[in-house]
């Protein structure tokens, strides 16, 4: 199984991208990209090359799902675990985002101690699927 290290995270809220990326790197020891809109993920995803595609849902201008259709132009994004972030977790909205390619959802508001433990948890189902 390949080691997960990168992380890119799209979150238009401050607070959030701050409380995830201190989450992620303090806690999980992962090196994470924060980027606060789609537009940003599209310029700096390339050179990146993250592993996990984090996306926020709702998001001004661009928002998840779209951002996740444009990164597909730039990406090859089957091959890179890809997790929603949102506080609307009616089944009809999970089954709508595991739709459009993502493998996870993580709920908001999240516990920041266990989301570096529930990133790797999908990293090593997703890694499980792909026979790796």
């Amino acid at each position: 199984m390949t080691e997960l290290k990168r992380v890119l995270h799209v979150e238009d809220d401050p607070s959030i991208r701050m409380v995830t990326s201190l989450a992620l790197e303090k806690v999980g020891k992962l090196q994470v990209l924060s980027c606060d809109s789609g537009q940003m993920a599209l310029e700096k995803a390339v050179a990146f090359d993250p592993q996990v595609l984090l996306l926020d849902v709702m998001m001004p201008q661009m928002d998840g799902p779209s951002t996740l259709q444009h990164l597909k132009g730039v990406l090859d994004v089957n091959s890179r675990l890809v997790l929603f972030m949102t506080a609307k977790v009616q089944q009809k909205e999970i089954d709508e985002y595991l739709g459009l390619g993502a493998q996870g959802v993580i709920i908001k508001p999240f516990d920041p101690m266990t989301l570096a433990k529930q990133i790797q948890d999908h990293w090593a189902s997703f890694q499980k699927s792909k026979g790796l």
